[in-house]
């Protein structure tokens, strides 16, 4: 869906890598953002539907988490009434980020305000349901995103050990139990694709000569 828009605050290079990977896939907007203060200048242009917030950038008494959590505990817009062809309007919803060496005290705090938070490193399946379930929410996308499956097909090009290990269930991601990708296994896929697509061009001048 080329509409959506997808925000990402964080100064990691491996996540952003990560979660602009994911969301190429679905065809989406991505901006990365890395210091918190040019988010409100993001926020201010209405281009995106979801911010994705590393917490380790954010101050808990500062005016950006503030905006943040008021963007985040809004109501959700109504779904159109009876037979209306209008589409549903349009809302800003918010992810946060939370580093496991930080999430002893920061949980407590996000689930106190009721905000919706997953962990670094996350279970890619788990991550990509929360980020479907905010963006139906906000009415950006009108069903979930499709399976995790689909988004390993092209690691089904390139088997290892750990395909191998799941094979059996006919997909990457059976279960949290069976895998769990961190971010710098899914930088590692990306640098895969890179000198692949390098080894094919090489390939491609040498025949050229």
């Amino acid at each position: 869906m080329p509409g959506v828009g997808v925000l990402i605050v964080d100064d990691d290079v491996d996540s952003q890598r990560a979660l602009k990977l994911i969301f190429d896939s679905e065809g989406w907007r991505v901006r990365i953002v890395q210091l918190a203060s040019h988010v409100m200048g993001e926020l201010a242009t209405g281009s995106w539907n979801l911010a994705i917030v590393n917490v380790a950038l954010l101050d808990f008494q500062g005016p950006l988490f503030t905006v943040l959590k008021e963007l985040a505990q809004a109501a959700a817009p109504p779904e159109p009434s009876g037979d209306s062809a209008m589409p549903r309007a349009k809302q800003f919803r918010v992810l946060f980020l939370v580093p496991l060496m930080e999430a002893k005290n920061v949980r407590l705090h996000l689930e106190r305000e009721g905000l919706p938070y997953s962990l670094k490193p996350y279970h890619l399946h788990d991550f990509l349901q929360k980020v479907s379930e905010l963006l139906v929410e906000s009415g950006a996308i009108v069903e979930p995103i499709r399976d995790v499956a689909s988004f390993s097909e092209k690691r089904k090009r390139r088997p290892d050990a750990r395909s191998v290990r799941t094979a059996r269930t006919g997909a990457m991601f059976a279960s949290r139990e069976d895998y769990q990708m961190t971010e710098e296994e899914m930088a590692d896929f990306e640098r895969q694709e890179r000198e692949e697509e390098e080894r094919k061009k090489r390939e491609k001048q040498l025949r050229g000569f």
